[in-house]
């Protein structure tokens, strides 16, 4: 998230970047950079919420992700303060989150659950593509030709 307080026809520069002021008045506006692109973030957008736990909980840190199991995200309320485990091999039965499936040793699978909290009662979209890189949340990566056409 970028914090910039724009004035009409100035450009501004934070490190190597170079951003283009919009017509306010010394307002700050809030901006995100979405691939490579900054975009102006309006109040009522929702944002991408982040895991507290993935700092401290390693399967955040697998490198591969797992199997695609739908090309569209999930919606689900959680609860603030409750541990949840989310599906990361695309096996489980009970998607988005995890049913132990991946520790069945004749299907051989390698990924690890992601356990995640959230910080606040709400309904929360969690991916099913398992490409996301914000592990569980989803953050648009279904939207990718490669995962639309992975799954008719």
């Amino acid at each position: 998230m970028i914090f910039t307080r724009v004035f009409v026809g100035n450009m501004l520069s934070r490190g190597n970047r170079l951003y283009c002021s919009q017509r306010s008045s010394g307002i700050l506006v809030k901006k995100k950079e979405v691939a490579g692109h900054i975009k102006q973030i309006s109040e009522d957008e929702p944002q991408i919420p982040q895991n507290p736990l993935k700092a401290v909980h390693t399967a955040s840190a697998q490198p591969e992700n797992g199997k695609i199991y739908d090309k569209k995200p999930f919606r689900m309320k959680f609860q603030k303060g409750k541990a949840y485990f989310w599906c990361l091999c695309g096996q489980s039965k009970s998607q988005p989150l995890c049913d132990g499936t991946h520790r069945n040793p004749y299907l051989n699978i390698k990924f690890r659950p992601i356990k995640f909290m959230v910080t606040e009662d709400k309904e929360y979209w969690l991916c099913n593509c398992k490409q996301t890189s914000n592990r569980p949340f989803c953050d648009g990566t279904h939207k990718r030709e490669d995962i639309q056409a992975a799954i008719k």
